[in-house]
């Protein structure tokens, strides 16, 4: 089997990467069997595979934002263009989501509302139900959320598969194999403390109260779950594609 990939758009705080590693770390462990290789886009020497080098990928989130236009994540955005035209599944986290929508002719920017922390109850929509990754998930579930950008318009002709009060895109499916969350389903209660400590300042500037969002943390199974899934997906499509 080809390797599943995992592009590294960025880093997570340092306190959780000095005792956890960071979100490929995370990512690798939740996917299951399926071999994986790590990329950076961001430094030089490391290139993006042809899509035909790898039987899936899975793009971080990240501290930078899409809006930046940086230039590997420009690149990263063309790439993944031409990854979902071959057919490879794909899993956009946060970063990774917006970035996504932006490659496919949707648009990210910063939200509206400003920042969404903590852990969020996410409604599913009717486009879920049959959803290969969505499909098992209670109707109303829980996930661990930080980002103040968004997939503000999804690519033409992609469904919304997810969404609450705040976030009307909480995930995407485009086409057959390619998703988008912008919640993180790596995330477990203690990185998601991580992060309330880590912008309790912040946080308490635009008025919210970091110790009362640290209260509300709860673990999120059911998000979680969605990486397994993703993993089990990519391995029976190899498998079916050699049959």
């Amino acid at each position: 089997m080809l390797p599943l990939l995992i592009v590294k758009l960025g880093d997570t705080i340092p306190d959780l990467a000095a005792c956890r590693g960071g979100f490929e770390t995370w990512i690798a462990a939740a996917l299951g069997n399926a071999p994986v290789r790590i990329i950076d886009p961001r430094l030089d020497a490391q290139r993006l595979p042809d899509p035909g080098e790898i039987s899936a990928a899975v793009i971080t989130g990240s501290r930078a934002m899409v809006t930046d236009r940086a230039a590997w994540s420009e690149d990263t955005a063309r790439w993944l263009a031409r990854v979902v035209a071959a057919g490879r599944p794909v899993l956009g986290i946060c970063y990774g989501h917006q970035l996504l929508a932006h490659a496919l002719g949707g648009a990210a920017d910063w939200h509206p509302e400003g920042i969404e922390i903590g852990t969020v109850a996410v409604r599913k929509t009717p486009a879920a139900v049959a959803d290969p990754l969505f499909a098992e998930l209670p109707e109303v579930f829980h996930a661990q959320a930080v980002h103040r950008q968004t997939a503000v318009r999804l690519p033409p002709g992609a469904e919304c598969l997810a969404h609450n009060d705040f976030e009307p895109h909480h995930a995407f499916r485009f086409g057959e194999a390619a998703w988008g969350v912008q919640f993180h389903p790596e995330f477990d209660a203690f990185a998601m403390r991580g992060y309330i400590r880590h912008l309790a300042d912040a946080l308490r500037n635009d008025g919210a109260d970091p110790e009362a969002l640290a209260r509300t943390v709860t673990d999120t199974p059911a998000a979680a779950a969605i990486l397994a899934r993703f993993g089990r997906f990519v391995i029976e499509r190899s498998v079916g594609m050699r049959a």
